[in-house]
């Protein structure tokens, strides 16, 4: 299993929230949060735009760094898209 990619923010009330997203297979990526004034995750919830962009910065990172395949910066890339509401092609962009 590949290592997930994590980072920590403040929230507007000034509580740190860590975030996590695991890539699983078959297409899917797991979010994954914990706010520290919780005791427990919360999982699968719906990123927002600026976590998708986040999530995709420190991918690119990674991924010059040669510590991420390119098929996860695409899956996201795509995945993004989508839940932005932007059409995906069917072909993934494959040559035929």
């Amino acid at each position: 299993m590949r290592r997930a990619v994590s980072w920590v923010e403040r929230t507007t009330d000034g509580v740190k929230r860590e975030v996590r997203v695991a890539f699983v297979g078959g297409g899917k990526v797991r979010w994954q949060a914990k706010r520290a004034d919780e005791e427990h995750w919360v999982y699968d919830f719906e990123p927002s735009a600026a976590e998708w962009a986040e999530l995709e910065l420190r991918l690119e990172r990674r991924y010059r760094r040669r510590n991420a395949p390119f098929k996860d910066l695409e899956l996201v890339r795509r995945l993004r898209q989508r839940a932005a509401g932007g059409d995906v092609p069917a072909d993934n962009g494959a040559a035929s």
